[in-house]
């Protein structure tokens, strides 16, 4: 798909732009890594806690570099891109150590310079390497990534498409009010602003509704809808999708022409330069996703999450090149699947958290048919907010996870202060995990008393200090083991 998202004119830009980034990177190397999911999924709190680590010498035994004692220290430098918003690391910190908070989402495209000091393992490649690489740490919304494939969607695909998925099952009655009024909508009828935003904001209610917890959607384009910025209220976002009748040109000064201009003004003013000017300048990507809460949703939010995963990775740039087409063109050749919050588990039930999120990234891989590229998933908790132990209920031991859940946060009917520490059984994901993507389940569990899945949300942990004073680095499940992944290779 990502071929078919630019021109030849974007392409001898890109082409000009990659070339003089790799023309700076002969004397100061980089690595551009991409991390993106959609909201809360724990994008901010993987970067804030990647870096932590690395600036604090954190516990990362599966990290080669950093166990073996090669890395001499890492620290933030200037980013390169002067016209991208500054990623908060201090700000995140703050909240995540002092005010045990977890820090705000991600709402727009922020970068961030990490470098790194370290001694090659090869003498070879102490005799030619600087010694020195700077990771470029790019964050942005999953939700403006869903919306590349509108590219190569006309407005007619687009209009039929939003109506077939909001008539799904899971979406038909929060789609309801809108569907209703766009019934009593004539496209053909003269182009009327408030009749635009009547409907834009409809449909914007609509797709809110789609990520409430209870719902826990993902696919959900146009994502702008969902984190508007600057935008909101511009013509770019005051359009929806119409119940068109046949293929024929819309009449001038209709409704219908409006909502199709203005659809192909956010493909052409929003979604094609980020594609352009971010996507297809990375490296290395991970996807983080929160495969906890659609399976608190059930069976249609999870397969709503594999649609999602496999529109994500249809639209990157897979794949290894050669010395000659890497002076021209970004490829990225190694992406990393990481399903969040494993820390809300009991560590025998995390193999079965990976099994799922391998099916989810199997399949997207091979619907989009993806190749070309290292794709590997991982279960991982960035910032570990709970700890192990057991607890003796009659004759039976039960594994526990001992946390603070967040206030407001429920289990069997009490609610939690956001103050007092407990001990919970999470349960245990099914054995067989082709239960968690049937749908058919889905309707049986809405028409039945069974409780879905359920696990609470947790405050970030009180970080533990040694004897001198000195706080330690961020706890953490496997955040070795996604780095050694993502830039191992370029510290050996």
């Amino acid at each position: 798909m990502a071929s078919s998202l630019t021109t030849f004119t974007d392409e001898a830009r890109i082409a000009l732009d990659t070339l003089s980034g790799r023309a700076s990177g002969l004397f100061s190397p980089s690595l551009r890594l991409g991390v993106t999911g959609l909201s809360r999924a724990g994008k901010t709190v993987f970067i804030s806690a990647l870096v932590h680590n690395l600036i604090h010498g954190g516990r990362l035994p599966l990290f080669e570099a950093q166990k073996s004692g090669r890395i001499a220290r890492a620290f933030l430098e200037e980013q390169p891109d002067d016209a991208v918003p500054r990623f908060q690391y201090e700000d995140h910190i703050s909240a995540l150590v002092n005010d045990r908070t977890w820090p705000d989402s991600t709402r727009a495209i922020s970068e961030l310079r990490l470098t790194i000091e370290y001694e090659s393992a090869s003498g070879w490649n102490r005799m030619f390497s600087s010694g020195r690489l700077s990771v470029d740490i790019v964050d942005y919304p999953g939700e403006w990534l869903l919306d590349l494939p509108l590219l190569g969607k006309s407005f007619a695909d687009f209009s039929r498409e939003a109506f077939e998925m909001a008539m799904l099952p899971v979406r038909a009655d929060v789609s309801q009010d809108w569907r209703t009024l766009s019934a009593t909508i004539d496209p053909n009828a003269d182009a009327y602003e408030m009749t635009a935003r009547r409907l834009a904001e409809s449909f914007a209610a609509y797709l809110k509704a789609c990520k409430l917890d209870e719902r826990a959607l993902s696919t959900l384009p146009p994502g702008r809808f969902l984190m508007p910025g600057d935008l909101e209220g511009s013509p770019a976002l005051t359009f929806a999708p119409l119940l068109l009748k046949g293929e024929k040109r819309p009449r001038s000064g209709s409704l219908q022409a409006m909502m199709e201009r203005r659809y192909e003004a956010y493909k052409t003013h929003v979604v094609k330069p980020f594609f352009r000017e971010h996507i297809t300048r990375l490296d290395r990507q991970i996807v983080v996703i929160d495969a906890m809460q659609a399976l608190n949703a059930g069976p249609g939010a999870m397969a709503d999450l594999e649609r999602a995963v496999t529109e994500i990775l249809s639209c990157f740039r897979p794949g290894r090149g050669n010395f000659l087409t890497d002076l021209f063109s970004r490829r990225i050749d190694r992406i990393l699947v990481a399903a969040t919050k494993a820390d809300h588990l009991h560590h025998e039930s995390h193999d079965r958290l990976q099994a799922i999120v391998r099916r989810l990234a199997d399949r997207a891989v091979a619907r989009a048919n993806f190749t070309g590229a290292d794709v590997d998933v991982v279960a991982m908790a960035a910032v570990r907010a709970t700890r192990e132990g057991t607890v003796k209920q009659g004759r039976e031991t039960l594994p526990v996870i001992i946390g603070t859940p967040l206030k407001g946060e429920k289990i069997n009917g009490e609610t939690f202060d956001g103050k007092a520490e407990t001990a919970i059984f999470p349960g245990d994901l099914p054995e067989k995990i082709d239960a968690v993507f049937d749908v058919s389940e889905a309707d049986h569990r809405q028409s039945s008393d069974d409780p879905a899945i359920r696990f609470v949300r947790f405050r970030p942990p009180k970080l533990e200090r040694t004897a001198e004073g000195v706080t330690l680095s961020l706890p953490h499940i496997r955040l070795d083991r996604a780095l050694q992944f993502l830039i191992g290779d370029h510290l050996a």
